[in-house]
């Protein structure tokens, strides 16, 4: 497994081995062994997501959950190509209000670490993708929250994306009362 850091640097990407042949390919998307004997020790997950979106321009996020049930996500792209992005969020931080955006695509297999703390959206790139992601702790419909997409400069390569009304509706970044602290 290659492990990646971003400019961000709790955010990685991890990238797993292929072997490919006539036949197609195969690759173990997540071994935690393989990961803490390079060093990277990550929280346990409980909760398993697969999402798929039709059209190109589909955007989902910024979202989050607060505490008690903040989430890490471990994304990636099972089916055509997306812009993931992740923000941190922590209070604090020297990092704050910043983002990385990584390309997932069903080709090049990376995946992204996105940690409790860090804001987390994508956008859809092809036709009916799939996203997957392992996520630390359950869903909590009443720790659910959302920033608006566009309060923050990210370059989402796109410019009228497909919304949900709970995205549509959510609040700019700069009105957001983060509930996360930055841990040194």
């Amino acid at each position: 497994m290659k492990i990646t850091p971003t400019t961000l640097p709790e955010v990685l990407v991890l990238t797993p081995r292929r072997f490919g042949d006539a036949r197609g390919w195969f690759s173990e998307s997540w071994n935690r062994r393989t990961l803490e004997q390079a060093g990277l020790v990550l929280p346990e997950f409980v909760q398993d997501n697969h999402s798929m979106s039709a059209q190109v321009g589909t955007l989902r996020g910024l979202h989050y959950q607060r505490p008690p049930h903040v989430q890490g996500k471990l994304v990636r792209c099972a089916r055509g190509a997306l812009l993931d992005v992740a923000v941190d969020a922590r209070r604090g931080s020297p990092n704050y209000g910043q983002w990385v955006s990584v390309k997932l695509t069903q080709d090049n297999g990376k995946q992204l670490w996105v940690p409790p703390g860090f804001l987390h959206g994508f956008v859809t790139l092809s036709p009916d993708t799939e996203i997957n992601y392992k996520c630390t702790d359950f869903y909590s419909p009443e720790c659910d929250g959302a920033v608006l997409w566009n309060s923050l400069p990210i370059d989402w390569q796109v410019t009228d994306p497909m919304l949900s009304e709970k995205d549509a509706q959510a609040i700019p970044f700069d009105q957001f009362e983060s509930p996360f602290d930055f841990k040194p």
